[in-house]
């Protein structure tokens, strides 16, 4: 009798401390960000500008594209008169390169094309300054990181965007991590009009930061352009006109009625939330990750966006 109570009794310690020790690790197991997500406030999310906001209809579904006017007004500016004049409509994505980037823009805007057939740009400029830099700004809102970078001094987020700057030259920039959009040139800085654009779909080809001009970044779609077939010729060039991807429409948020636009919010990020989305980066633990890195680079923390369960999906 009395070694059952002896086993019964190692058998309830054992227990507790199994309780012990779960709540232990328990207690250091940080929130995931869903659950930071679902906690933060309505205030800490922002909707978009109508007047930065892009849908792009393809025959696989729609891609949302922000500007960012306060990096390349320029180019935003020009941007916006080319989906206005229906530019893009019925032209198509050109190239696929593995690990690198997804690009559209007029077919015939090649050096292998009939160039009587490219299509006008109507009111858009054709060339333009190049918008690589900006002076920095110090009203513009700025969430640093503290890790470090290898391509420029300071980086972090400015409006939503992965950005960079020296303050040593007073110059701050877009970079080029997963889902940014960029203004496809020729040789000369001022032959990117915005006419045609790409997307990053692989790792960060920083090396391109400060080359060429970034107008925006993907908010919605992303798989889209980065689960396409990939082009057979150097630089992810299509082989064939029928392996390009017809653009269907490409229309601005603000010449959407109010009432059939589809709802887009974006976490601000220089929210709580946000802050705490990357400390939970830097030195989150969980049941899988239980060394954390405690560091976190510029491209590996996504800025969360969300449409509201009511928002319409139409095709536009």
């Amino acid at each position: 009798m009395l070694r059952r109570h002896l086993i019964n009794a190692f058998a309830v310690i054992s227990a507790l401390l199994t309780l012990s020790a779960n709540a232990a690790e328990q207690s250091k197991r940080s929130p995931t960000a869903k659950e930071l997500l679902a906690r933060s406030a309505p205030a800490e999310w922002r909707t978009p500008d109508p007047q930065n906001l892009i849908f792009m209809q393809l025959p696989q579904g729609r891609v949302v594209i922000e500007l960012a006017p306060d990096f390349a007004p320029l180019h935003a500016a020009n941007i916006r008169t080319l989906v206005r004049e229906h530019y893009f409509d019925g032209l198509a994505i050109i190239r696929v390169q593995d690990n690198f980037v997804t690009q559209w823009g007029d077919p015939n805007d090649d050096d292998n094309s009939d160039k009587s057939k490219i299509r006008p740009l109507g009111k858009a400029h054709q060339t333009l300054p190049p918008e690589y830099t900006r002076a920095i700004d110090p009203k513009l809102p700025w969430t640093a990181l503290p890790d470090g970078d290898v391509y420029a001094p300071e980086v972090g987020f400015s409006e939503g965007f992965p950005a960079a700057r020296d303050p040593a030259s007073g110059q701050e920039w877009l970079t080029h991590c997963y889902g940014a959009v960029g203004v496809a040139r020729d040789v000369d800085p001022q032959t990117g009009s915005g006419s045609s654009l790409y997307a990053v779909i692989g790792q960060a080809p920083r090396r391109l930061d400060r080359n060429l001009a970034i107008a925006g970044r993907v908010l919605e779609g992303m798989p889209l352009l980065s689960g396409l077939p990939r082009g057979a010729e150097p630089m992810g060039f299509y082989t064939k006109p029928a392996q390009r991807i017809t653009i269907e429409s490409v229309r601005l948020a603000a010449d959407i009625p109010a009432k059939d636009r589809p709802a887009i919010e974006v976490l601000r990020t220089d929210s709580p939330t946000f802050a705490a989305l990357i400390d939970a980066r830097r030195h989150g633990r969980s049941a899988f990750y239980t060394l954390p890195p405690g560091k976190a680079d510029l491209c590996s923390i996504d800025v969360p966006v969300r449409e509201p369960a009511s928002a319409a999906r139409a095709a536009y």
